[in-house]
């Protein structure tokens, strides 16, 4: 186990302002260090945020193992704010624990970045909120990284403000079934704000939801080697303008899996409350690969869907259906999942042959004959689109997130 008497040394003097103490790891003797106040750049993080604490604008800082918010400490973090794994043997993460926030708010022109020493996937383990949102996995579940608990019935939880912030080289392994995403929600409410948000080049997911009720906007996914977008155990959630990029796999080394993946419960797809996210304004452009992973979304174990405005391409099967009740989802008197102005490179496949092709082009603007005329990556619309009314949405009716006369991504994110 890491020491960190070097680490207390250097923060002792990084800050007047800081405070430093220290408690004893009931489960290994360790000394872990307590953060809170204003951290001067240069000032190593690691250990526990105990009280409200301050990265300030423009600082570098390095991360060094786990760096865990307490509940009722707030971690601040300022525009231009540049934290850099620590290239070592162990696992660096950002945990937000139940109780606990995080504001984290970068600017255009001068975003946060979250990377590594290393740049290669992989290097880091990325950020983890853990709120008191619901979840259908049951009670007394842990986050993957961190073994923090999640979930509860409150929906409208806040565990604080995300935006602008890029993540590199995310995906650390634990080991076989454990990898860190860019970010992972973990039973997160409605209550936090979640924006303009990259995750560049990992080697497990951009975004995954276990359940909760968070929406997000303008997301960028690239390149990450597992899918770009996860969700399972019942996120409810929104998202718009929403994209995914997968570099072509001869030069990323990577064939890359899903561009989204999406369950309800792989071990209970009828377990509630059930996944059923509403999406708009999507862009999703797969690597074209001609192995490893054919499917663009992939909808399965129970979840249900509404998705709108969306361009698919560069995968075998840019939609894939499967398990009966998700395929039910579109036959239900009330249909619950809806798939609408979606263009894509492909026919829809059905597993069950109960969602089929023929209703998938029936539906209102859906066409499978679309040729990929995107430009820098994913820009471009098409027109033509539905106006959703829930005052979350911004009026945008045309298909793909990101148009030419208004690139949202520009300046902030790596291509």
């Amino acid at each position: 186990m890491k020491t960190y008497w070097k680490f207390l040394a250097v923060a002792l003097v990084a800050s007047t302002t800081l405070c430093v103490s220290c408690s004893k790891d009931d489960n290994d003797g360790d000394v872990i260090p307590s953060l809170e106040g204003n951290l001067a750049s240069g000032t190593t993080l690691a250990g526990n945020v105990v009280k409200d604490t301050y990265l300030e604008k423009n600082g570098s800082y390095l991360l060094s193992g786990g760096l865990h918010v307490k509940a009722g400490a707030t971690l601040y973090i300022a525009e231009g704010v540049r934290i850099v794994a620590e290239d070592d043997d162990i696992s660096d993460y950002i945990l937000i624990e139940q109780g606990a926030k995080i504001n984290a708010v970068g600017t255009a022109a001068n975003p946060i970045v979250m990377t590594s020493e290393l740049k290669k996937t992989g290097a880091w383990g990325g950020i983890h909120i853990c709120g008191r949102a619901h979840t259908n996995a049951g009670t007394g579940v842990l986050s993957e990284i961190g073994n923090a608990p999640y979930g509860g019935n409150d929906d409208a939880d806040n565990s604080g403000v995300l935006k602008y912030i890029r993540l590199e080289y995310t995906g650390y392994a634990l080991d076989e079934e454990h990898e860190a995403n860019g970010i992972s929600f973990y039973g997160v409410g409605n209550g936090t704000q979640v924006e303009y948000i990259q995750a560049y080049k990992g080697s497990d997911d951009g975004f995954e939801f276990f359940g909760g009720s968070v929406n997000v906007k303008h997301m960028v996914v690239t390149s990450c080697t597992d899918d770009s977008y996860d969700w399972t155990e019942g996120w409810n959630g929104k998202g718009q303008f929403l994209v995914a990029y997968q570099e072509p796999s001869a030069t990323l080394g990577d064939n890359c899996d899903c561009l989204m993946e999406c369950d309800n419960n792989g071990k209970n797809a009828a377990a509630t409350p059930v996944s059923h996210p509403i999406l708009a304004n999507v862009t999703l452009v797969g690597n074209n690969a001609q192995s490893g992973a054919d499917n663009g979304v992939l909808l399965r174990a129970g979840t249900e869907v509404e998705l709108y405005n969306a361009i698919i391409t560069g995968k075998k099967q840019c939609i894939a259906v499967e398990t009966p009740e998700t395929e039910n989802s579109f036959s239900k008197a009330q249909q619950p999942s809806k798939l609408e102005y979606v263009s894509m490179s492909s026919e829809l496949h059905s597993e069950e042959g109960i969602y089929t092709n023929d209703r998938f082009v029936a539906a209102e603007g859906n066409v499978t004959d679309y040729t990929n005329i995107l430009t820098s990556n994913y820009v471009g619309t098409i027109e033509g689109g539905k106006t959703l009314a829930d005052s979350f949405f911004t009026p945008a009716d045309y298909k793909g997130a990101v148009s030419a006369d208004d690139d949202w991504t520009s300046g902030w994110t790596l291509r």
